[in-house]
């Protein structure tokens, strides 16, 4: 029915497909983080949220010479470290996770909340605006990516205070404050349990680090959605640039 040539040329047609649909390389544990070579050094790995290939390294988290990586072999991007802190400050008023804590942090006027960390009443948060890298009092200063440590302790309830927006990736006992390297910064909340002014005022910690011993990146599910978003936005507009 069909001729040699047509055959020939069939097979090499249907063999693409199974070529590009190799499965991408991810971080062990993390599966939302893909692995590819370094296209600028053949003895490192980029590591990235996008599962583009070629890899931007541009949008990458950074590069490592060792897989899984440490706090000291991986060399962060910081061009994604400052496109990370946009997104937070842009979304993490909207987070379920976040919402949940500043909802329970009114509800129990500011007794020992969610899944650890410490509320800070509005006294403690003023002080702490002055002193952002400082570990107590209020305001940012302790965990890292994708969700609020609403903080237990001292009441503030029917003033409002603040909650933290950490990482994930080791979450405090309960009613203890995170690290202050896992601390993407907090979120003033109103006696109601609303975000003031409806976006928290979001202020950064400024201690965030991407990894440390406890892992790297661990954003809620809804903060990772806003970041791929944000930076497949970015790719797009480098492509066409």
């Amino acid at each position: 029915m069909f001729t040699a040539a047509t055959r020939c040329a069939f097979r090499r047609t249907v063999s693409i497909p199974t070529f590009t649909l190799r499965s991408l390389s991810t971080l062990p544990g993390n599966d939302h983080i893909y692995v590819f070579p370094d296209p600028r050094s053949l003895s490192n790995s980029l590591l990235t949220l996008l599962p583009t290939a070629p890899p931007n390294p541009h949008l990458a988290i950074g590069t490592t010479p060792t897989v899984p990586p440490t706090p000291d072999s991986l060399s962060e991007n910081f061009h994604f470290t400052r496109l990370l802190h946009d997104v937070v400050a842009r979304h993490a008023h909207r987070d379920p996770y976040v919402i949940s804590q500043a909802q329970a942090m009114a509800s129990t006027s500011g007794s020992a909340l969610g899944s650890g960390g410490a509320f800070f009443p509005q006294q403690g948060a003023q002080r702490r605006r002055r002193s952002p890298l400082t570990g107590g009092g209020g305001g940012a200063g302790g965990d890292g990516a994708g969700g609020a440590s609403a903080q237990g302790g001292a009441g503030g309830g029917g003033r409002g205070g603040y909650i933290h927006v950490s990482d994930l990736r080791h979450p405090p006992d309960y009613g203890r404050i995170a690290e202050p390297e896992d601390i993407f910064g907090s979120l003033e909340v109103d006696a109601q349990g609303g975000f003031v002014d409806g976006s928290g005022r979001y202020q950064e910690s400024g201690s965030y680090r991407v990894i440390t011993r406890d892992g790297i990146l661990g954003l809620s599910p809804f903060l990772r959605d806003r970041l791929v978003e944000r930076l497949r936005e970015e790719e797009e507009r480098m492509k066409s640039s």
